[in-house]
């Protein structure tokens, strides 16, 4: 018996519109994420992705609609989310370790200008024991390599003690095989961790997540584990092939017109 409707809801969306001025992107989403989920969400560039993120982080206030985190209005259940951004340019010669990037994670439970405490520094360690850092922990993040460096940003967010953890993105810099790495630590992390991942990669979609969904203004979403050709063409508005590879799955675009605009 699926024992998810059992479980208390961490994020409540209900019948959302968002944007920006006059511009709408998100139309009607609904959502529901349970403890313990992992949840993938796709879709075409434009779709909203990153404008569900901003909702969820109290950083774009909804147009119509209501969001609720751990029960509460965003702005009081932020403090449950540990956010993963994309990987993003920085200098490299800045001076700052993977110690110092990780514990930025516990600042949100400190007052202002409240030194570090013991417990602070026991926190982040086993965040970065978590990732398997500890040991690169007073290493600048200007030697780290891509996979490393997306491993400390996980670390901060681990550190920040979420309930949820929201991910940008998580592997859009780095090659395959440092990919699968960092997705076997996040289904880790998913014991005790509700996870909301935003993907392109939609082999990842169908290997570790619990359920899916296709983003496009719109959500498609059963709370079920398949990646469905109708599922894809609603989201991407196209005709779509869906290939199975074993578990993996591989999404083409149909090419037959290609040429033709759409």
């Amino acid at each position: 018996m699926d024992d998810r409707k059992a479980r208390p809801e961490v994020i409540s969306i209900e019948h959302l519109w968002a944007g920006y001025d006059s511009e709408q992107v998100l139309e009607d989403v609904n959502l529901s994420v349970r403890e313990g989920d992992f949840v993938g969400l796709i879709g075409p560039n434009g779709g909203g992705k990153t404008t569900l993120i901003k909702v969820l982080l109290g950083l774009l206030l909804p147009m119509r609609g209501v969001v609720r985190v751990m029960g509460r209005s965003v702005k009081e259940g932020r403090r449950y989310i540990g956010y993963v951004p994309q990987i993003v340019q920085f200098d490299r010669d800045f001076p700052v370790s993977v110690w110092d990037v990780a514990r930025m994670g516990r600042l949100g439970s400190r007052r202002l200008l409240r030194r570090y405490t013991a417990e602070d520094d026991e926190i982040v360690s086993n965040a970065l024991r978590q990732m398997q850092l500890l040991d690169l922990a007073r290493r600048p993040i200007g030697e780290l390599s891509g996979g490393q460096l997306q491993r400390v940003y996980i670390a901060r967010a681990l550190a920040a003690e979420p309930r949820i953890l929201l991910l940008d993105e998580p592997t859009s810099s780095v090659d395959p095989t440092v990919s699968t790495s960092i997705y076997e630590l996040l289904r880790r992390l998913n014991d005790h961790v509700t996870i909301l991942m935003i993907s392109h990669d939609m082999n990842v979609v169908s290997s570790y997540v619990k359920t899916v969904g296709c983003l496009n203004r719109h959500l498609f979403y059963h709370e079920g584990s398949q990646l469905t050709a109708e599922m894809l063409e609603l989201a991407y508005e196209c005709p779509v092939d869906l290939i199975a590879h074993g578990v993996p799955h591989r999404v083409f675009p149909d090419h037959s017109h290609e040429g033709e605009g759409r």
